[in-house]
């Protein structure tokens, strides 16, 4: 199948073209029938699939179908929510640039950046806006944002976004739209919550699946290298420079052991930069971009400031440290093997997170490969301990029990869940 055939209109054949792309990805090419019949929809779909045109390309062909008489004021016609900045950047990126040549205004509203400029752009009349809760919120009891005239809602990363404590916010946001709207649910994973929320906003949703429920990409080489805690940086260090990688992707559970872990490698003359939920936004839209370009080797990031990052062909990913949620090994090594390129996610495990590695064995339902490094090898007599296992972006802690009465640990409970600082 081509877009043409997808009866997508000029403007938008020719923003793809200039992209370089002819054919849709599985989830573009079952999805955009779907939203341009205007139902709702369910889709199950992993990061590097390429949902988020799945969604704007669509939302854009409709647009331009019936486009509204001109006012002194452009009403909100499309809310897309995502989680986080960077995805909320992603997004409104691809909007430009499939919207290049169509009439349509959009504009990006987050926290951590001046509130001023967001509220002049909204003064000045956006059809798609594209927020995350907090700022939004924030804005709405400003008033200046009105939702009543949006005609699609769209839900992207859900299971992210209640992972984040958001389910409040969504609905608090929810009860401000029209009751007579097409709304759109994106998630990678599935859980109960999900489908309460797919219940309460979805009618007669279409469903689309291009990835099996919680499972990892099959593009992804992973194995697990056994490594005791104190020595994993050392071990990092080794890996990087004997492989001689020169972009990698390292996921940390906290902030401070993100910086504390880049700085180290920039110490062993490797160029590296943090992000996570405490850096000013200026600092994280730099770190990625040198990332991106190649100017730094590697990004360490924790999990939630790592939502977003799209990068093709990202060849490494390093969970230098397991998450407490087995669900978020499967968003971590989804950071790569993207676009139909091959990927590899090592992660380094000490005695200390077993019972994670098993709860993730259980999860993606695959044994995933083991070794030790030569001159790294574990110490037999080291025996799991205590630790705070703090969730990467700045959520609650949990203690992790020793190994002789360790628990795979449970799905977090959303509602409680400490929101990070970079829900805005």
């Amino acid at each position: 199948m081509s877009f043409k055939e997808l009866q997508l209109c000029t403007p938008l054949l020719k923003a793809i073209a200039d992209e370089g792309y002819t054919t849709p990805t599985p989830v573009q090419a079952q999805a955009i029938p779907h939203i341009l019949a205007g139902r709702d929809m369910l889709a199950g779909a992993q990061t590097g699939t390429g949902k988020t045109a799945g969604f704007t390309l669509p939302m854009l062909e409709l647009f331009s179908r019936e486009q509204k008489p001109q006012s002194k004021k452009r009403n909100i016609r499309a809310l897309i929510l995502t989680p986080t900045r960077e995805l909320a950047a992603q997004v409104g990126e691809s909007v430009k640039t499939y919207g290049k040549y169509l009439p349509f205004k959009s504009t990006i509203i987050f926290g951590g950046v001046g509130i001023n400029p967001q509220i002049n752009a909204l003064n000045n009349g956006v059809d798609i806006l594209i927020a995350t809760p907090g700022r939004l919120l924030d804005l709405i009891n400003q008033k200046v944002v009105n939702l009543s005239h949006v005609e699609m809602f769209v839900l992207d990363e859900a299971d992210r976004m209640l992972d984040m404590g958001f389910i409040r916010d969504i609905k608090k946001v929810i009860a401000l739209l029209p009751a007579k709207r097409q709304n759109l649910l994106f998630s990678a994973t599935y859980s109960d919550e999900i489908k309460k929320l797919c219940e309460s906003i979805l009618k007669n949703p279409a469903i689309v699946e291009v990835a099996r429920r919680n499972t990892s990409s099959e593009l992804v080489k992973q194995s697990v290298i056994f490594v005791d805690c104190k020595r994993k940086s050392s071990l990092l260090g080794h890996l990087i420079e004997k492989n001689r990688w020169e972009q990698v992707l390292v996921f940390t559970r906290t902030k401070h052991g993100a910086n504390k872990l880049s700085e180290y490698l920039i110490k062993m003359n490797i160029s590296s930069a943090a992000i996570h939920g405490n850096k000013s936004q200026g600092a994280r839209t730099k770190a990625l971009g040198d990332f991106k370009e190649n100017k730094v080797k590697i990004l360490v990031a924790t999990d939630i400031a790592a939502r977003g990052i799209d990068i093709d062909s990202l060849p490494h990913v390093i969970n230098f440290e397991l998450p407490n949620i087995a669900e978020d090994y499967v968003h971590r090594i989804g950071r790569t093997g993207r676009a139909g390129n091959d990927g590899e996610a090592i992660s380094l495990v000490c005695v200390d997170e077993f019972e994670y590695l098993k709860g993730i064995e259980k999860l993606i339902k695959k044994t995933l490969d083991k070794n030790t490094i030569e001159g790294y090898e574990p110490d037999p007599s080291i025996k799991a301990e205590p630790i705070q296992q703090g969730r990467g972006g700045g959520g609650r802690n949990n203690n992790h029990r020793s190994k002789s009465n360790a628990q795979t640990p449970k799905k977090r409970d959303s509602s409680t869940h400490n929101r990070d600082k970079n829900r805005r």
